[in-house]
Parts: structure tokens; sequence; C-alpha cells
């Protein structure tokens, strides 16, 4: 078996002395969306940050390409390819669209930063119509976009999501949620963390269900939302 693209393998490990997360495991391979689902409290957002290396680990690793990231900082982490975009906090408010998608380029040297600003103006079209209007302004969804967009000008390979679609209207959840698709098509591996389990599971390639920390089920979108235990436990029956 190759190894996945991605993996937080076996992550345990807390804030100070208590332990979140307990051997909780999460890959995902390019072009995929790998989706984190589960009740309040169950260290779904730990376990991203965890990848994301925003949580010290007593035990687990977590491997890129390969490769052992487990001891770098997460700014380091974006130098090797990966983005993450955080609930809140995620753009700069009084600084225009387009202001906020520059600063997301800033660790790149190469002459293609203009090329990859259009390629998020195509996959977003509101945010080039009002790229001169402070982010601040716009609503939430739109913020939303502008948030992703940015973690799109490092080029990463990886891109991680802690509960995009939070307070948005069902329809501005299924516009991010097409784009997120659209993201995963160009080979980007989408690892997401997410309330709607149920529509979030709908475009999952491979779904993880933690329940304190731990992971209770994984297998594919398809297979979880089918599952009879999953359905009653978590998804409303």
């Amino acid at each position: 078996m190759a190894e996945p693209f991605l993996i937080g393998e076996n992550m345990t490990g807390g804030y100070g002395a208590v332990d979140i997360l307990h051997s909780c495991t999460i890959a995902v391979e390019p072009g995929e969306i790998a989706v984190i689902v589960g009740p309040n409290g169950a260290g779904k957002s730990t376990a991203m940050k965890a990848v994301f290396g925003m949580l010290k680990l007593r035990q687990g690793s977590v491997r890129l390409a390969g490769e052992d990231i487990t001891a770098l900082t997460p700014q380091a982490r974006v130098r090797k390819g990966m983005g993450f975009v955080p609930q809140t906090h995620n753009i700069f408010t009084t600084m225009s669209v387009e202001e906020n998608l520059e600063m997301g380029a800033f660790i790149r040297t190469d002459a293609q930063i203009r090329d990859t600003m259009e390629q998020v103006y195509d996959l977003f079209p509101i945010l080039k119509q009002k790229r001169h209007q402070a982010a601040g302004e716009l609503s939430g969804g739109q913020r939303q976009q502008v948030a992703v967009g940015r973690a799109l000008m490092t080029q990463p390979k990886v891109l991680m999501l802690d509960e995009p679609t939070a307070g948005v209207s069902p329809i501005v959840m299924d516009e991010l949620f097409d784009r997120i698709i659209e993201i995963a098509r160009t080979g980007i591996s989408i690892l997401m963390v997410e309330q709607n389990a149920r529509q979030a599971l709908e475009i999952a390639d491979k779904g993880y269900v933690l329940v304190q920390g731990a992971n209770r089920f994984t297998d594919t979108g398809k297979a979880l939302l089918a599952d009879p235990d999953v359905r009653r436990s978590f998804l409303g029956g």
C-alpha cells in the first residue's frame, strides 16, 4: 500500500495536560475531498489543527508526500504546500478584496502571482467584481470566498478548511461546496471540518466521523451516508 499524500497518523495530544485527540488518524489524497464530521466537542477542529502543526502531539506523526513534517511550524508547513483557512479572523477586513489576495501570496517569489489571482477570480467571479471593496463590507459567504481565495494564492497542494459554511445560508453553502469540488478537480487535496455533516458527506470522497477525539467511522462519503448507525447517531436518522 502506498502511503497517503497527507496523513496525520495516530495523533494524540491536546492543549496542556489534557489530551483531546486519542490515536486519531486523518488522511487525504491529491484531488480528494476528505471531511471530518461528528458531534460538538468531538475534536474535529483540533484534529485539523494538529495536522497543520498548531497543536503539539504527544504521540503520532504528520507526513506530507512521504516527508515527516511533525516537527515543523505552521509557517513552515505553508511553504511545503499546506493552506489553512481558520473559521474566524480569516480575512483582513479593512483591506480590499484584492489586497487580501495579495497578502495570500506573501511567501511567493515567482512572477505568476497575477495568474493565480485571475484563477481565483474565475473561481469566485463576485470577488473580481468587488475587488476594490473593503473585505469587511462583504456578506458572510463572500468573506469566506476571500478567505479561501487568499489560501489558494499560496498555490497549496493541500487546502484545509475549518467549518467553511458556518453561519451562511443553505444556498451559499451549496455554492461554496460547488467551488470546493472545482478546487479538488485541479488536483488539490481538500481537508475540511464541517457541521453540516450530511451535505458535506455528499461531496466527500472520504469521511471521518470523530467522537471524543477518536475515529468512530471512516469510509467513503457515500458509504457513511448509507450506514444506518451513522445516520441514526450523527445525521438525524
